[in-house]
């Protein structure tokens, strides 16, 4: 299966094409529009923030290829800033592209960023954390999700608060942690992400 990652000028692309290729899928790093479209899963990976990841969507017209996907309901993905991208506006700067109803917050807690491991808790069942209830994986950042619907949230962390770690919603799914820095717990989401998106 060929998954399009949406290359926006940054981000922790080739990481991330590394661990899908573990968990058996062909990844596309790509700027071309059609291919985000025609691919049979597309992606959004990320480091950096909203505004400069938003802007380099736009440069070459991935925005709209995500919207036109999700609007198709063909399934979307985001990891870290990627997830975040799925939202409306962000605190840091920018706007995300509005396929999730809710702002990109800034963590409130006494340490910012959120580095390191962190374990998830899922209140619902989720066909992207599928046996990874209470499962640690890593986390890097200052902003998080704050969704609107809480019917759209997979899992959260516990960090002075909840933090929004994951969300699923029809064909658009997102974490906020890195997968592909999540050792075993990390491959099985890539792993259910592959079988989410072939019935998305």
């Amino acid at each position: 299966m060929r998954v399009a990652i949406a290359d926006y000028g940054a981000g922790n692309l080739r990481s991330l094409s590394s661990a899908l290729v573990r968990a058996g899928v062909e990844p596309v790093i790509t700027v071309d529009p059609e291919a985000i479209r025609e691919a049979p899963l597309a992606m959004i990976a990320g480091v950096g923030h909203v505004e400069s990841a938003a802007a380099g969507l736009a440069r070459h017209g991935l925005d709209d290829a995500l919207r036109e996907r999700a609007a198709a309901g063909r399934p979307v993905a985001g990891v870290c800033v990627g997830m975040q991208l799925l939202f409306g506006p962000s605190e840091e700067g920018g706007e995300g592209l509005g396929l999730l109803h809710g702002p990109v917050r800034r963590v409130r807690a006494r340490r910012v960023p959120h580095m390191g491991w962190n374990t998830l808790a899922a209140p619902r069942a989720s066909a992207l954390l599928e046996g990874l209830d209470g499962a640690d994986v890593y986390f890097a950042h200052s902003y998080a999700a704050a969704p609107d619907d809480e019917d759209v949230v997979a899992a959260t962390v516990d960090h002075d608060g909840t933090l929004v770690a994951a969300v699923e919603a029809g064909s658009l799914a997102g974490v906020q942690f890195h997968p592909e820095r999540s050792g075993r717990a990390g491959a099985r989401v890539l792993e259910n992400l592959v079988r989410w998106s072939s019935g998305a």
